[in-house]
């Protein structure tokens, strides 16, 4: 009888699926709003966990050290699609105050949707390019953070720019001569 080395013995190891969050807001330098996020370090969760964002350190796994931020500002819920082998996620509006912007879809209070592969969520000042690279488990997922050293409107990698006030317009911008206001 011959014995299984542990190596042999151990799970097989699934790639995870990683949820990759570039963040940006305008006075990131100046205060510490990020302070509570752990920069390009791969953080594991379990897929059954919802992860709430906001303010409160007992109610967010993630926080931002901002008064403007509700004490639970969004989530983001893992879930598998019928028919699809992979993770996917929704987001949720948690504030009663602020709407949440993904792209350019604007979700009120208690409004959800699934996540793109790829998309601008913001509220307030804040920015956050999330990205989705899919893995095989549906046990766990990765997060990871980056800070961004730019308005992430202004980054030509993503798209499209978007105006400064956020929003696009059906109505062409018009030339004034200077002689006209």
């Amino acid at each position: 009888m011959t014995t299984m080395s542990s190596f042999e013995d151990a799970d097989t190891e699934e790639k995870l699926t990683c949820f990759q969050l570039t963040v940006y807001h305008p006075n990131q330098d100046n205060n510490n709003v990020f302070q509570g996020l752990r920069f390009f370090n791969r953080e594991r969760l379990s897929s059954m966990e919802v992860v709430n964002f906001g303010r409160s350190s007992n109610l967010c796994h993630y926080t931002l050290q901002d008064k403007q931020v509700s004490r639970v500002q969004f989530s983001l819920q893992p879930f598998k699609q019928f028919n699809n082998s992979v993770l996917s996620f929704e987001i949720k509006n948690l504030s009663k105050k602020t709407s949440l912007l993904v792209d350019n879809m604007e979700l009120g209070y208690l409004n959800k949707m699934d996540l793109p592969g790829r998309c601008i969520v913001r509220f307030g000042e804040y920015q956050f390019l999330m990205e989705k690279e899919d893995g095989e488990s549906l046990e766990y997922f990765e997060t990871r953070f980056v800070l961004a050293p730019r308005s992430l409107l202004e980054e030509r990698h993503y798209g499209m720019p978007v105006p400064e006030n956020g929003f696009y317009s059906s109505t062409l911008p018009t030339e004034m001569d200077e002689n006209e206001y």
